[in-house]
């Protein structure tokens, strides 16, 4: 005789709510019937709902280093056109502080990177940091994206220890996501669980903000000939 499933003892849903975000809502409809501490239960709870593709812990890095480098990039920009210092002193607090953050998340991937870390892309912001509201949107928007991708990097690590690395690095962003959200008057922490993101969709999300361009093409010209 079977044993009970989740739907006999969670009627009202709610731990099935709950695996949907964290498993997937595929594999969520599959565990609603699935027996309890059965084998079927025990191996789609194992596998993360993100897609295992094989992807090296070093890519896995320097797609961290871009992403942070953006968010450096962004913060400092606004402090350097003067955006931050129009701002309330609450949020220059803020903004300063999670700037100084992200500029030390950069110096700690290139540090574990070494040689190995890719060159610094090129930004344009464009006018997302030329004013208060502008700057304070992006950066909420910013912060809740990088939780959602460091929480769906962290279980397709290789190494272990980067494992540990990455999580506690995603408490901080958590963090600075929730000041984000106070900022603005939003719920800091809206659901029980984050969901997280692949490295493709977070790579397609960057894509479409287009603040990532090619570098200025620079032009050389012939020096003239000796006339002396």
């Amino acid at each position: 005789m079977s044993g009970p499933t989740l739907q006999d003892i969670d009627p009202d849903e709610a731990l099935q709510g709950a695996l949907a975000s964290l498993c997937g809502t595929t594999r969520a409809g599959f565990l609603r019937t699935a027996t309890l501490g059965g084998g079927a239960m025990l191996a789609a709870l194992r596998t993360p709902a993100v897609a295992r593709a094989e992807v090296s812990d070093l890519e896995i890095l320097n797609f961290g280093l871009r992403f942070e480098r953006l968010q450096a990039a962004f913060y400092t920009e606004a402090e350097e056109l003067g955006t931050i210092a129009t701002m309330s002193a609450a949020k220059q607090q803020w903004a300063q502080t999670l700037g100084a953050h992200e500029r030390a998340h950069v110096r700690i991937f290139k540090k574990v990177l070494g040689s190995r870390a890719e060159g610094r892309p090129t930004f344009d912001f464009g006018s997302a940091n030329a004013t208060d509201a502008a700057f304070t949107r992006t950066a909420v928007a910013m912060e809740d994206l990088t939780v959602a991708l460091l929480t769906g990097l962290a279980p397709i690590v290789h190494d272990r220890r980067l494992t540990a690395a990455l999580m506690g690095l995603t408490t901080v962003e958590a963090r600075h996501a929730a000041w984000a959200r106070n900022i603005v008057g939003s719920a800091p922490a809206p659901e029980a669980f984050d969901r997280p993101r692949t490295l493709a969709s977070v790579r397609g999300a960057v894509a479409q903000t287009r603040f990532v361009v090619k570098p200025p093409k620079t032009s050389s010209r012939r020096r003239p000939g000796f006339t002396g």
